[in-house]
């Protein structure tokens, strides 16, 4: 999954049966759940926001409002319709837009001129968002061309395997290994550059 591509420690990635189980155990009121889910999945989470919203204030509050919603909404979680992460990274990204909706709106009613990103974070946020953009950028390009098309129209437009597949036109099962196979590599070279 993306979460393991980020932050994983080891070589060997988290089966999605795993990630699953987590869901459901979250869906009988199993907080210790919520905690491992939330350790596996916020930094990417807080990734996808803070690129969203570029204030490091806002993605905090809309992380853990995701996380929040992932408590309500476990029971209705189901594995056909794609990945846990994929599940919750939709959720972040809807979120983290209806958070710079409102805010943008919140602008115009009160008069206030609208602020550039690079007034919301302050230097040292900035420069190491552009470190980890970089380093991710790097890690992109190594990918084959199949393999990165793959994971961008997954994740970045925030649709399931199956959609994927329809989208590119591609079989479902030949779409997973294309994504299997560039998180991956993604893991090792974001690993390598974590050392760094």
């Amino acid at each position: 999954t993306l979460g393991d591509v980020l932050y994983a420690n080891s070589g060997v990635p988290t089966p999605e049966q795993d990630w699953a189980r987590l869901v459901q155990s979250i869906a009988t009121g199993d907080q210790l759940a919520l905690h491992a889910l939330y350790e596996r999945a916020h930094r990417i989470v807080f990734t996808l926001v803070m690129r969203i919203t570029a204030n490091r204030e806002t993605a905090e509050e809309v992380t853990i409002d995701v996380f929040l919603d992932v408590w309500r909404r476990a029971k209705s979680y189901d594995p056909a319709n794609g990945t846990v992460l994929g599940w919750v990274m939709n959720q972040a990204r809807s979120r983290a837009i209806d958070r710079v909706r409102f805010e943008t709106r919140k602008k115009r009613v009160d008069g206030g001129e609208p602020v550039s990103d690079e007034e919301t974070v302050n230097g040292h946020d900035v420069i190491e968002q552009r470190e980890q953009g970089r380093a991710l950028r790097a890690a992109v390009a190594q990918l084959a061309p199949y393999e990165r098309e793959a994971i961008e129209t997954a994740f970045f437009n925030g649709l399931t395997h199956a959609e994927a597949a329809a989208h590119l036109d591609q079989p479902l099962g030949t779409v997973k290994t294309r994504i299997r196979s560039g998180l991956h590599k993604l893991r090792q070279a974001l690993a390598g550059a974590h050392k760094l």
